[in-house]
């Protein structure tokens, strides 16, 4: 069904941006809220941990002298320099000074240090506890013959050392708001073995270690597909990359692992340049891929750009597209047109992050979304951020987006028949509840969210084509 946006004359865009009411005055930070969680009981916290240092024996401090063996100066046996030699000191030129050797290398990324250091710590714990054999109890070389035959049915192997691996854990906030911890232990009694959690993570190290030292960029999606049969599902992946950069406080692009985007934008009032040179041009009637931020070193936007509308559903953004919404004489001047495709990747979110950053106030952004639980979850995501990448949210947060619609409040003003409208399910009600819980959801999201309930019907954004008069 085509979808046909409703103008007339007594109403426009820019009069349904200024009717929705301003919802930072109900706000009271991010909308998301964890149940708080202790830390794992471990000897070592994590700072401890990612601080771990090793005691090295003493070395020679001696200097060697590479010198050419032609060379009237040499080293004596003893390692000191022989001074009946010939060889003349070296002289400087006034003003000169020795500075040693100069360096062009360009200090290494930091999450190289990281990686090396976390598989460091564990070939220590490897060395220290995984080698040695477990003790066993109950025996004595005092006991005469007769009693080790009697004690021989009580011996009982003592349990291996465990080696312990310690990470972030995203899903988890503590009181003080910091983010939890979980550990990866081997050996443990599980069904699937107990190997498999460690070879997980080394493999993604190991991989993040080789595209940090190449330069050579990756995805998460490749790296789920070099060995599909060792992560099992994508989500696997996608967890521990996560969690490393949660872990070390960085960007998951400081590990040269990204996501492949699957973002779309839609306007020629926006151009995007590349670090590669390349220049990316929107267009009026067709999307374009949006690229990760990594590859973006700047934005182009035109003066003519008066409005940013992000909306929900693909299917709905070809459409605008395709009727020509970006530069449509209906429209108040130009815009720009953005999809996530659904819940929103982070190099879309970026995209919505930068405008909302860049352009003036009086440009405004507006998301149409789902009139359901779920469309009010993504918006909140541009809005507020996820949960799994808080760590990121200051820099993925677009706080001046505004939502348009689709709302419960607006459908009888909208002429929407009631036998149009679909009935909640119970993960709707689910989700409608547990949205409900979150102390910081803005109220007239709450409210919209209870008529809902109350009604038991929810709507999509597709549902307006059926009651506009003025097709584009």
């Amino acid at each position: 069904m085509d979808l046909e946006l409703m103008v007339d004359d007594d109403t426009s865009f820019m009069d349904l941006m200024a009717s929705q009411e301003d919802d930072e005055e109900e706000e009271h930070g991010s909308c998301y809220t964890q149940e708080p969680s202790g830390s794992l009981n471990s000897e070592a916290s994590m700072e401890e941990y990612l601080d771990f240092d090793f005691e090295l024996e003493e070395e020679d401090t001696r200097t060697v002298v590479e010198t050419d063996p032609t060379s009237p100066m040499s080293l004596t046996n003893d390692g000191e320099l022989d001074m009946d030699s010939d060889m003349e000191p070296p002289e400087f030129e006034e003003g000169e000074e020795d500075d040693g050797p100069e360096s062009d290398t360009e200090e290494p990324p930091e999450a190289i240090g990281h990686i090396e250091r976390m598989v460091l710590n564990f070939l220590t714990q490897l060395a220290n506890k995984g080698l040695s054999a477990p003790s066993e109890s109950g025996s004595d070389d005092s006991m005469s013959e007769g009693e080790e035959a009697v004690s021989a049915t009580t011996k009982r192997k003592e349990p291996r050392p465990q080696i312990e691996v310690l990470l972030a854990d995203r899903r988890k906030l503590g009181q003080d708001g910091e983010l939890g911890t979980r550990s990866i232990k081997y050996p443990r009694r599980v069904a699937g073995g107990s190997a498999r959690p460690l070879a997980q993570l080394f493999n993604v190290l190991n991989i993040s270690h080789e595209a940090l030292v190449t330069g050579v960029p990756t995805t998460k999606r490749d790296v789920y597909y070099k060995d599909v049969s060792l992560f099992k599902s994508q989500g696997t992946v996608d967890r521990l990359v996560d969690d490393l950069a949660a872990t070390w406080e960085l960007k998951r692009s400081d590990l040269n692992i990204r996501a492949a985007s699957k973002g779309l934008v839609c306007g020629a009032g926006l151009s995007i340049e590349l670090f590669t040179g390349e220049t990316l041009t929107g267009k009026d009637t067709d999307g374009i891929n949006i690229p990760v931020g990594e590859d973006i070193e700047s934005f182009g936007i035109d003066e003519e750009v008066n409005w940013i509308l992000v909306v929900e559903k693909e299917a709905v953004f070809q459409t605008l597209c395709r009727l020509g919404v970006a530069d449509h004489p209906s429209m108040p001047g130009r815009g720009i047109i953005i999809t996530g495709k659904g819940y929103p990747d982070v190099a879309t979110r970026h995209l919505v992050k930068s405008l909302a950053d860049a352009l003036p106030k009086r440009i405004p952004i507006a998301a149409l979304v789902d009139c359901d639980p779920y469309g009010l979850d993504i918006l909140s995501v541009y809005r507020y951020g996820s949960v799994s990448m808080q760590h990121e949210n200051d820099t993925l947060a677009a706080r001046r987006i505004k939502w348009l619609g689709l709302r419960t409040s607006e459908l009888s003003e909208l002429g929407i028949d009631w036998d149009n409208l679909l009935p909640i399910s119970k993960a709707d009600e689910k989700k409608i509840l547990a949205m409900l819980a979150k102390p910081n959801i803005p109220k007239k999201w709450k409210r919209e969210l209870s008529r809902s309930l109350h009604l038991r019907r929810k709507a999509e954004i597709e549902i307006i084509s059926s009651t506009s008069e003025y097709p584009l």
